[in-house]
């Protein structure tokens, strides 16, 4: 059973502390995602990570937080709450909406001298692909001139479902959607109102992970992400589609155990 950490942050939750991990790695989710997500990931890594998530506000216990809508606004609440975190090698894993805010956090902590020492970017065009690719990826698939986050319910809860994630059957109850549509649209409007910090490559390594169906992130846009560092890319396709952090789980782990192990910073 795992031992949660106390934070004392409510921008970050810790999972099953361990004492003589060799790495701490914060997760961020997904467009519409939470913290929870990442729970049972710490069953499934190696005694040398520490795992952490990212709450976002508008979910979980912070259902009555204001909401942020710009996702360098977003990086900087959290590395701020980052610090307690910092004795130890950190990692960053982003799915999604995730990779944007957990990119800008590494710009962020290379600035201030602690640059991470792996990026994980899950499912996510890199920040500077080009205008058309970018533009279809938020926008409404029925109607091009609409983005998600000013379509109409029923839109909003068909792309969720062509993406694959769970909260597209949370969306079939209409109550539900009182509760999940309101941060899902803040989710989206921050996705599309985003232009990355302009700034050299990142010091830190980046793997770019994607599915090989994903209709969003493809693999061709995600090897963009070489061009985000200075240091060691690589690019992995798994199975499946824009979720396949689901089917796929142990072997993404694997991989993130891998990579973390190899750097130099660790002992493997």
């Amino acid at each position: 059973m795992s031992t949660p950490i106390n934070t004392s942050s409510e921008w970050l939750r810790g999972y099953d502390e361990r004492l003589d991990a060799q790495v701490r790695m914060v997760c961020f989710p997904h467009a519409g995602g939470s913290a929870a997500f990442y729970r049972p990931w710490h069953q499934g890594l190696p005694p040398l990570v520490e795992l952490h998530a990212v709450q976002y506000p508008g979910r979980g216990e912070r259902r009555m937080a204001p909401l942020v809508d710009d996702v360098l606004t977003m990086a900087g609440h959290i590395v701020d709450h980052l610090a307690p975190l910092l004795d130890r090698p950190l990692a960053l894993f982003g799915h999604s909406m995730g990779a944007f805010i957990a990119y800008e956090v590494a710009r962020r902590l290379d600035e201030r001298g602690a640059p991470p020492v792996h990026l994980f970017a899950s499912g996510q065009i890199a920040p500077w692909t080009p205008g058309d690719a970018r533009s279809d990826t938020f926008q409404a698939h029925s109607r091009p001139d609409v983005g998600i986050a000013d379509a109409d319910d029923e839109e909003v809860v068909r792309h969720l479902a062509r993406l694959g994630g769970t909260e597209a059957e949370l969306l079939a109850d209409p109550g539900m959607r009182k509760i999940f549509l309101p941060y899902i649209r803040n989710d989206f409007r921050m996705l599309q109102s985003y232009r990355p910090t302009v700034g050299p490559p990142l010091t830190t390594p980046i793997t770019a992970l994607t599915g090989a169906d994903d209709p969003m992130a493809t693999p061709a846009l995600a090897a963009q992400w070489r061009n985000l560092t200075s240091s060691h890319f690589a690019l992995e396709v798994f199975p499946g589609g824009h979720f396949f952090l689901l089917p796929e789980q142990a072997a993404v782990l694997d991989l993130i155990a891998t990579r973390l192990a190899a750097c130099q910073e660790l002992t493997p």
